[in-house]
């Protein structure tokens, strides 16, 4: 990487004469086969204000919309003004709209443990989590089989900070290799477990184990297809006008390319727009450097639609300020010249 510039490689099939997108989430709201809606970037760019917002905003347009934080620190509750848990809660003064809160990496120990065989279940538990990064993609795959026996329209995650989501979005194809191999443990270490409780005096095997593991397999692959399918998934990237944001959005967008997850939205928020009578030299500065970010921004993704968003005079607390401050994602704003 050199100077101040992020370096990038998708925008090269980028076309000239092409019309500029609609600075504005619209799309992901006419986009009606969307099953999934990811949110995420850097942390304290706005994200849960963000996927709030537009969660707002598809309850409006679908049938039903569940939004989910995946992020340990759990920021819907205080956006909303309302407790919110592990369960899917109705949104107060809406009759589609419900969230949870969620950490995937604690439901392991809940789904592994059972009354039965518990000492052949910690002898096979140790073999299925040797294998790096299970135990998370696990996680995950509860979680998933949860959300996809839920009937909601759209399901929209707002996810921890980008390195936390990368690794989950990950999680689909980290599960699959290490169900593979745990297969291949079942039918070497099977039949050795399958004597050894007999020897021991301890009823069943660890098949039980073994056989969650492999329930998952089909629920990893239909979520990693649906992931991979832009109809179905689309991840909007939330970021400021600095460099370390920016630097962070370039790197979600080549990792979400290079993992098949489309995303063709980013969302700059906390724009600074300083009347031009203002004597406010440090705005002034500011917004200087912002331009100079944002300029760099429309240049690196001229094939995104890239929607701006004003810095407020005050929090985006509660479901009516949510609900005012979610029509700037689709009604676009106006620079001033």
């Amino acid at each position: 990487m050199s100077g101040d510039r992020p370096q990038t490689s998708h925008s090269e099939h980028s076309d000239s004469q092409l019309a500029p997108l609609t600075p504005s989430l619209q799309n992901i709201i006419d986009q009606k086969s969307l099953q999934w809606v990811f949110v995420g970037g850097k942390g304290g760019v706005g994200k849960t204000t963000t996927s709030s917002s537009l969660a707002v905003q598809m309850a409006a347009n679908r049938e039903s919309v569940l939004l989910i934080s995946t992020d340990p620190a759990h920021n819907l509750s205080d956006a909303f003004g309302q407790k919110f848990s592990k369960d899917p809660t109705l949104v107060q003064g809406f009759t589609n709209l419900y969230c949870m809160e969620i950490d995937p990496t604690s439901s392991i120990q809940e789904m592994m443990q059972g009354p039965d065989n518990e000492a052949m279940n910690s002898i096979m538990k140790d073999l299925a989590f040797s294998i790096p990064g299970v135990d998370e993609a696990m996680g995950f795959a509860e979680v998933m089989k949860l959300v996809k026996s839920m009937e909601y329209s759209v399901i929209i995650f707002d996810t921890a900070p980008t390195g936390h989501t990368l690794r989950f979005l990950s999680f689909p194809t980290v599960l699959e290799k290490a169900l593979g191999k745990v297969s291949q443990l079942s039918g070497r270490f099977g039949p050795m477990m399958q004597q050894m409780s007999g020897m021991m005096g301890i009823g069943g095997s660890g098949e039980d184990v073994f056989g969650k593991l492999e329930e998952m397999r089909a629920v990893v692959n239909e979520v990693n297809k649906q992931f991979q399918d832009p109809d179905k998934t689309t991840f909007v990237c939330v970021c400021i006008s600095e460099f370390l944001s920016l630097y962070e959005t370039e790197r979600l967008v080549q990792e979400l390319t290079s993992g098949s997850i489309d995303t063709h939205n980013i969302v700059v928020n906390q724009l600074l727009f300083p009347p031009k009578d203002s004597n406010c030299e440090q705005c002034k500065v500011r917004h200087r450097m912002q331009q100079k970010y944002l300029e760099q921004i429309f240049d690196l993704y001229e094939d995104f639609h890239v929607t701006l968003l004003p810095l407020l005079t005050h929090e985006v607390r509660g479901v009516e300020k949510l609900k005012s401050f979610s029509r700037l994602l689709v009604e676009p704003f106006q620079r001033p010249e």
